[in-house]
């Protein structure tokens, strides 16, 4: 099994089927803008651990915040935890990371995004599929007891109908910059990056509905700054996709109005690739995913100061690493690739997301197991675009 292409899969094990129109989107453009690699380093703080699918935003004050899965063992382990760290510089320093949640199972996937209105809502969901792992090796016996009496005790910390009822999607809320947060509450769907704050006011989170209902794609908002979401809209599937292989969505909202959504594929048309859906009316109904073709997955979407959309995306075949793509059309077209990082040592790796900065230049923090480790960090390169 490639367990980098079936991970959502695993992870969730969910499906469902719909239907909707063909999204056509015209060709590529045939030049990518110029770029430059400025700098690349790690920045978590902890090698011992494993750092996975990290999410960067830039609060209005110029801070920025990153969150990840933190905490781990490996890529499916029963300790995942959400971990912030905060940057006053650029990203030239990064502050130690602090735990703002950790249910009694594993924490994934975090996403962060600050409100119109100052808030800060942090995102996740939670999963289980380390339970088939530890019954293995239970089984097998082959694990050191050290190790197998750890997994033991973190998943006996609760039983098993607290174990289910922890199995859902979360979101956090804090309204004094991040010194505290609410409680975990349910904003209906997930996706790594978590919503997105839209010019008229309201919060839009494109995602997938996990452990429940249908296990649909589509749209919940927020018109109260984030602390109630309601289901707005399913985004249909293209003929002859299956809805349970769509997954890990995002958003932007582009200059001309239009919603322009990506979304990771993995049905037999275009396996691998992001897909493309767009809203003209503001998320309500939304045209099937089409392809843009692009290999890679999954990506982020941000609108620039000069109303270009940049894309961000992992890229797990050779050159492993991180990839982006401008669109000077609101995301019709979008050029050939930028290489942000080609020196990847597994398909391990990705989940890019980028801010702007004051000065124009570029920031982008993503997950990487590291080479001659079995962990996996937090790194990020600063760079730019003309």
């Amino acid at each position: 099994m490639n367990t980098t292409l079936t991970r959502r899969s695993w992870l969730l094990g969910v499906g469902a089927a719909a239907a909707g129109a063909t999204f056509h989107i015209g060709r590529r453009a045939l030049a990518a803008p110029s770029s430059e690699i400025l700098q690349t380093k790690v920045i978590s703080h902890q090698p011992s651990l494993y750092n996975g699918w990290p999410t960067l935003t830039r609060r209005k004050c110029g801070e920025l915040l990153v969150v990840c899965s933190a905490g781990r063992e490996a890529h499916v382990c029963p300790f995942g935890r959400v971990d912030l760290m905060r940057s006053k510089d650029d990203g030239q320093t990064w502050s130690w990371p602090r735990v703002v949640m950790d249910g009694p199972i594993d924490d994934r996937d975090a996403g962060v995004v600050e409100t119109a209105k100052g808030s800060i809502l942090i995102t996740t969901f939670t999963s289980l599929a380390y339970e088939s792992i530890l019954t293995k090796a239970e089984k097998d016996g082959n694990w050191p007891e050290e190790r197998l009496a750890r997994w033991q005790a973190a998943h006996n910390r609760v039983g098993p109908e607290q174990r289910q009822a922890a199995l859902s999607v979360w979101m956090i809320r804090s309204t004094d910059g991040g010194v505290t947060f609410s409680g975990r509450y349910d904003p209906l769907v997930n996706s790594p990056h978590g919503p997105i704050q839209l010019a008229d006011g309201r919060l839009l989170y494109a995602g997938k509905e996990l452990w429940r209902g249908d296990h649909r794609i589509g749209v919940s908002e927020s018109t109260d700054d984030g602390q109630t979401w309601r289901w707005l809209a399913a985004i249909p599937t293209r003929e002859g996709d299956n809805h349970s292989n769509y997954h890990e969505l995002h958003v932007a909202e582009a200059a001309d109005g239009r919603l322009v959504a990506q979304v990771r594929n993995h049905n037999p048309k275009n396996a691998g690739e992001t897909l493309q859906c767009e809203s003209a009316d503001g998320g309500a109904t939304w045209t099937a995913p089409g392809s843009i073709g692009v290999w890679g997955l999954p990506s982020f979407l941000l609108r620039l100061k000069d109303d270009r959309l940049l894309m961000t995306y992992g890229h797990r075949r050779a050159p492993l690493g991180n990839q982006a793509r401008i669109s000077e059309d609101y995301g019709r077209t979008w050029s050939e690739p930028i290489i942000i990082s080609g020196d990847g040592a597994s398909g391990d790796l990705g989940y890019p997301s980028t801010v702007q900065l004051a000065d124009g230049t570029l920031l982008t923090v993503w997950y990487e197991r590291m080479k001659d480790s079995s962990n996996a960090a937090l790194r990020q390169a600063h760079w730019s675009i003309t």
